[in-house]
């Protein structure tokens, strides 16, 4: 009887839990009529602004926008306010893990060290509740990446308004994800002395193991396959142009030796992940067509003898030097922090890089890199209409105030949980008053 009891009051508190944990608003209809927004300062995401503009777009597409442009169908006037295209995070977790703690919720990386068979996209989680609170800040499509090994999986681009990862996916399968092996690793804490670093010994061999799983990989899937192995057949992309190989590496030598090793397999599209030194090798970088997704800046420099200020202005130095540039978002605390992602932008743009080309960084850059350039990172006739209206600059948290937004035409909720608990307790303490 006992028994029966305790299965019952498992099975109610994970009902409770799973209702507990379902998004505020359901996902947003197919746009139905033609909506034109009027009046606004239009941010192109390509460098270019146009004031006192007007956008229209039809199911789905942007079909004009400019000062000469008639308003038809639903009008929404907003004079005086700001449009953006959405915003798009790269390499993030959004959607794998909903509560660190529980480890039922932690989905983000496999056991073992060489999986690119592991998929992000059918483990993307459409109902989390820190997926919706990243729209209400203008993030509106995520690269959704694994975590963990050398070789940790594979992404896939998701916009974030959806019933299910299904409905989610933007881009199947884009890239495959690595960590490069580390030139340090931290000496353990331990009596008599603190902890440090040393040289990593294991380097070569650990770059060799890489080495030759990608050797394998490009010579199974240049043959006739007769035995199927998912987990070389998961490259494939890698050697046919298809997807691009993001690289997780901060070190001048690191990023260096992969590229190297890239081209000698013959891997076309190469993304470096981080790239605290990459400043060092900038013309190396833009000479081999690589792009970076810089680590958010509000860090500590990478040495002691770096600049106190270098992770502020990184994403500056590489973008004036001609290599393409966006921002990432992995580390402590990386769902949650997300949604800071137009603030890092705006961070940079403080430091040397100028306001339009620092909102390149998570609009047009960032679609370029992950290879959705065409149908998103500007707005431009003929693209998605995914877009947001601010009331103010959408890269300063104190004017990022967004009433509208759109994902492929369809009028987005900007209703989050942590919405709703601001407005109770805020009630709750303004009564007090």
């Amino acid at each position: 009887m006992k028994k029966i009891f305790y299965i019952s009051l498992f099975a109610f508190a994970m009902f409770a839990f799973q209702a507990e944990a379902q998004p505020s608003d359901p996902p947003a209809k197919a746009q139905a009529e033609t909506i034109s927004i009027t009046g606004i300062t239009a941010h192109i995401g390509n460098g270019t602004v146009i004031p006192n503009a007007t956008l229209v777009f039809e199911k789905g597409k942007i079909t004009q926008i400019g000062t000469n442009v008639s308003p038809t169908g639903r009008v929404i006037d907003a004079k005086g306010k700001h449009v953006y295209p959405g915003f798009i995070s790269a390499n993030s977790t959004l959607g794998l893990v909903e509560i660190d703690a529980v480890r039922a919720t932690d989905d983000e990386d496999e056991i073992g060290l060489i999986t690119p068979n592991v998929r992000s996209l059918i483990a993307y989680n459409a109902e989390s509740r820190v997926v919706e609170s990243m729209r209400p800040n203008g993030l509106l499509i995520a690269q959704v990446a694994p975590r963990g090994g050398l070789i940790t999986g594979t992404s896939s681009i998701m916009q974030l308004d959806a019933w299910n990862w299904e409905d989610a996916a933007y881009k199947i399968d884009d890239g495959v994800h690595a960590n490069w092996p580390a030139l340090f690793r931290r000496t353990r804490f331990g009596f008599g002395g603190g902890g440090g670093s040393e040289p990593n010994k294991e380097y070569d061999n650990e770059v060799a193991k890489l080495k030759d799983f990608l050797t394998q990989a490009k010579a199974y899937n240049a043959g006739k396959q007769e035995v199927e192995n998912l987990i070389l057949k998961a490259t494939k992309g890698l050697f046919d142009g298809s997807q691009s190989f993001f690289v997780n590496a901060n070190y001048e030598k690191q990023i260096i030796d992969a590229i190297l090793l890239a081209k000698e397999l013959g891997i076309a599209k190469v993304v470096v992940i981080g790239g605290r030194e990459s400043y060092k090798i900038a013309g190396f970088l833009k000479e081999n067509n690589v792009a970076v997704l810089v680590s958010r800046p509000h860090s500590l420099p990478s040495s002691k003898e770096e600049d106190v200020y270098m992770p502020y202005k990184l994403a500056g130095l590489l973008v004036h030097e001609g290599v393409l540039t966006g921002i990432e978002n992995s580390g402590q605390m990386e769902r949650m922090q997300t949604r800071n992602l137009p603030f890092y932008a705006g961070t940079f743009a403080a430091f040397g890089l100028e306001k339009e080309e620092a909102v390149k960084l998570i609009t047009l850059n960032a679609a370029k890199i992950l290879g959705i350039d065409q149908s998103l990172g500007t707005l431009e006739v003929g693209k998605d209409a995914t877009l947001f209206v601010s009331d103010g600059d959408a890269l300063d948290m104190r004017t990022n105030k967004i009433s509208h937004a759109f994902i492929q035409g369809r009028d987005i909720s900007l209703n989050s949980y942590q919405k709703d608990l601001y407005l109770r307790y805020k009630e709750k303490y303004e009564s007090q008053k």
